[in-house]
């Protein structure tokens, strides 16, 4: 066996392999023996085929197979030991590869494209100058928590008169021509409003003060400007006979409840913070400001890591990378797509390609290693803000658990997760290497750095 590597120049070398007999005999001879234990042919026992018989019938088949586990061994046995630092796999050689038949021959030999990274060196110092967006706090954003859990605390009371916002249950029928009850019109027992919310204003002053007892006048139709879904819940129609519901109908208040936030109480500060020891509504705002602040600094991390790559790719230069083959890989690699395809995606793949590679040496150089508990903590934030989105900011650590788990049973987004986990703590190594030129920001116009 000979195992040869040619560069052609920085960035492109073909890899020859020369395979002998002596060198995948033996390997074949194995497989056969192996296969003659299961083999079934007519007139044979099974186990029982000569294995002259077999390497008659299959000997072409199992010597392709064996050369090319044997050759795919050596391959990358020879980059891994070699520390060859390849662009995606290498190739069967354009120009280089000769035909191979196993029928005739017992010495082959296979050759490789092979892309080389380029060779460049990736350093920061605190020299370096980087932004760093320190989002914001402010109260309006305590306020719309505090306000939320209020919400989510609080219930409902009857009271005696109407006012905005409030909910009515009543009795609703419908009216003929002269304003009297109709003969088998349509009656709705226990009828829900919130006329807060009906799209016509004659229609919702009609409830202003009214009391229990009290029997309203009002049109459904005009009350929600005809629309469909709400009209025909209310009355329970079918929506293709609302079009003909124009009538007036009487509504008796039976029912008047008002909405009342929860008391701003250790018994509230104990629900959202099981065990969290609040006594005090400024203890309760601290403590909803400083899970905030920690939510915005992993997203303050984030652009920072974006920020960097940008000076990064700008501080490296433009590399040198074999255009040709990695044209061709991405063909290989995406199946069904054509040369327009890797026309126009060709330089965004670079773009990530440098970056990759920038982040390989960062990654070596400042001992970055992502374990199982990385993985995991990365998911766990990120169940943790899309919670947040919700309003949600005290989710338990079980429930953040389970969807991390379930997360990384995706390969996809395992892989994503490894990325995240890569530049989280890059981000956390770096911030003490580089120099901060850190920008007070509100979370609106931190937000705008992404549209």
């Amino acid at each position: 066996m000979n195992i040869s590597l040619e560069n052609l120049d920085k960035v492109s070398a073909v890899l020859t392999i020369k395979l002998e007999k002596a060198d995948y005999a033996d390997r074949v001879e194995t497989a056969l023996k192996k296969l003659r234990k299961t083999a079934n042919l007519p007139g044979f026992r099974p186990g029982q085929v000569p294995l002259g018989l077999l390497k008659k019938r299959m000997g072409k088949e199992v010597t392709a197979e064996e050369v090319n586990k044997l050759l795919g061994e050596k391959l990358y046995g020879y980059i891994k030991d070699n520390n060859l630092n390849v662009l995606g796999e290498p190739l069967p050689s354009e120009n280089r590869q000769q035909d191979i038949d196993f029928d005739t021959m017992e010495e082959f030999s296979f050759a490789f494209d092979v892309a080389l990274a380029p060779e460049f060196k990736a350093e920061l110092t605190n020299a370096d100058t980087v932004d760093y967006y320190d989002i914001q706090v402010d109260d309006k954003m305590v306020d719309g928590q505090v306000k939320m859990y209020a919400q989510r605390g609080g219930s409902y009371e009857t009271v005696d008169a109407y006012e905005a916002k409030d909910m009515v249950k009543g009795l609703l029928a419908e009216l003929d021509e002269n304003g009297n009850t109709k003969e088998g019109g349509v009656q709705v027992e226990n009828a829900v409003l919130l006329p807060e919310y009906m799209k016509n204003d004659e229609q919702k002053a009609l409830f202003n003060g009214c009391k229990v007892n009290d029997v309203l006048v009002i049109n459904p139709y005009k009350a929600y400007d005809g629309h469909e879904a709400e009209i025909a819940a209310l009355l329970k129609i079918k929506k293709e006979e609302v079009a003909g519901m124009t009538s007036d109908f009487s509504y008796q208040v039976q029912e008047i409840t008002r909405f009342k936030e929860a008391a701003l109480t250790p018994e509230l500060f104990e629900q959202v913070f099981p065990n969290g020891g609040l006594k005090t509504e400024e203890e309760f705002r601290g403590k909803i400001k400083d899970i905030l602040a920690e939510q915005f600094q992993a997203d303050s991390d984030y652009k920072f890591i974006l920020d960097l790559r940008t000076y990064l790719t700008g501080k490296v230069g433009k590399l040198d990378y074999p255009e040709a083959f990695l044209k061709r890989f991405m063909r290989v690699s995406n199946p069904g797509k054509d040369e327009k395809w890797v026309d126009d995606n060709y330089e965004k793949s670079l773009e990530e390609l440098t970056w990759h590679l920038i982040k390989e040496q960062l990654v070596k150089a400042y001992g970055i290693k992502v374990e199982r508990e990385d993985l995991m903590n990365t998911a766990k934030n990120i169940t943790k803000i899309q919670f947040a989105q919700y309003g949600m900011i005290n989710v338990p650590d079980e429930v953040l658990s389970n969807y991390a788990n379930d997360m990384l049973k995706k390969q996809d987004q395992a892989e994503s997760l490894l990325n995240r986990s890569v530049e989280n703590k890059l981000a956390v190594a770096l911030k003490d290497v580089v120099t901060l030129n850190h920008k007070e920001i509100s979370v609106e116009d931190f937000n705008k750095l992404f549209a």
